[in-house]
This record gives C-alpha cells, structure tokens and sequence, in this order.
C-alpha cells in the first residue's frame, strides 16, 4: 500500500508540474517567448532543410502526425564527462514541431558531485522536476539575493525570466531532472564562459576591476575555461 501511496503521490505532482507548463507557457506576462506566437495559423512545423532568416525556418509544406510526436528524450545519458552533466534536448533543432510554440524540453542527468554551471536564459523562463536523486537548485536575484534549497523526486522548481541559476547533485547517485523553458530555442549564457572564454579576450583590466584581483589571478582564471 505504500508502494501505491507514492506512485499516486508522485503522479500529483506530476499533474501539477504540467499545469504550471500550461501557465507558464500560455500567459503572455509569465513567458515572453509566448509572444512570438503566430495567430494566424495553428503551427509552423520548421523545415530544417531549408536556409533559415533572420524570422528563423521557414515552414515545412507536407506536414504529418509524426512532426508532433518525439522519442528522443529517453535516449539514455552519459554523464562521465568532465562536467558530470549530460542532456538530451527536445528544442526547435531536434524537434521541429516546437517552432513558433515557445517551449523546449530536457532531460538532464548529473553524476554525484557534479554541477550545472552558472547561467541564465535570457527572458524565459524555467521550470522543473526531480526525478531521481537530490538536486541543489538556487537562482539569483538583480538585488543579490540568492533563493535555493535541495530538492528530490517529485519536487518542483522554477526559475523567473533570465536570472542566473544552477542546479548540482549533493546525493550519492546520480540525479535525473525534466525541465522545460519557455523558448523553442533557447539561449544560454554560462556565467564563467562568458567571462573568461570569449573571443576576443575581454581586457585583464576589465576582470581584474571586475574581481579586485590581479593579473596573475585572472590568467589563471582564463586557463580553465580556454584548455
């Protein structure tokens, strides 16, 4: 009865995890990628074949049941990497029939220990459930308040409009999230990368003012994002 007890409690939490998506991604004033829905017709199933413009692909002519439909999601995941973090994407590029619908879907996974950088999703927003695991979800405000907490299976989290988040396993196996953001394609700018990866350089005087470090410091820095 327990056993029961639990499934019925997660799949709750399930539900309420897709009622949050339908809100989030159908209110205008909660995910702005919604306003670049198309009233003037129900979809546009992208054509990856043709050249895209700066409105993006354009749509495909021949459209059947199998563009709204994608498998891809449970391809399994390795997360022995340096990172210790792997996704399998369900966004505009892999799954065409999200064009135009302002949503994208992953699956992630995260080996004990490992972390997904610092980063953000400008303007949309994201939501999530665990799983598996114990997952430390924290974002941070323009003020520099930090909210987190660490979360496990049947959990929820969601990340307001392009602030900077991470997610990180602190359990002893591994950790399986589904997340969605608001944004057939969504952009992602890594804190560190950004930084200290860009091409060209941004000038050490920048950084070290940036960091009240110096020079020194600040190459070292740059090594373990450009190695």
């Amino acid at each position: 009865m327990a056993h029961v007890s639990q499934i019925s409690s997660f799949l709750s939490t399930v539900l309420i995890f897709l009622a949050l998506c339908i809100t989030l991604f159908t209110n205008p004033t909660l995910a702005l990628p919604a306003l670049k829905l198309n009233p003037l017709q129900d979809f546009c199933v992208a054509d990856l074949q043709a050249t895209p413009t700066n409105s993006g692909f354009p749509c495909k002519s021949q459209v059947t049941s199998e563009d709204f439909f994608y498998s891809g999601l449970n391809t399994p995941l390795n997360t022995s990497n340096p990172k210790g973090i792997a996704a399998n994407p369900a966004n505009l590029l892999t799954f065409p029939g999200l064009n135009t619908l302002g949503i994208s879907m992953y699956n992630v996974a995260i080996a004990p220990g490992g972390y997904n950088q610092p980063h953000s999703h400008p303007g949309a927003t994201e939501a999530g459930v665990v799983i598996e695991g114990w997952v430390l979800v924290g974002f941070l405000t323009t003020n520099n308040t930090l909210y987190s907490k660490v979360i496990g299976p049947g959990d929820m989290f969601v990340i307001p409009p392009g602030l900077i988040h991470y997610e990180g396993n602190v359990g002893k196996t591994q950790c399986r999230l589904l997340t969605v953001v608001a944004d057939d394609l969504p952009s992602e700018v890594g804190v560190p990368h950004t930084l200290f990866a860009t091409k060209p350089a941004i000038p050490d005087a920048v950084l070290m003012a940036a960091f009240k470090a110096d020079s020194k410091t600040i190459d070292m820095l740059r090594s373990k994002f450009t190695t």
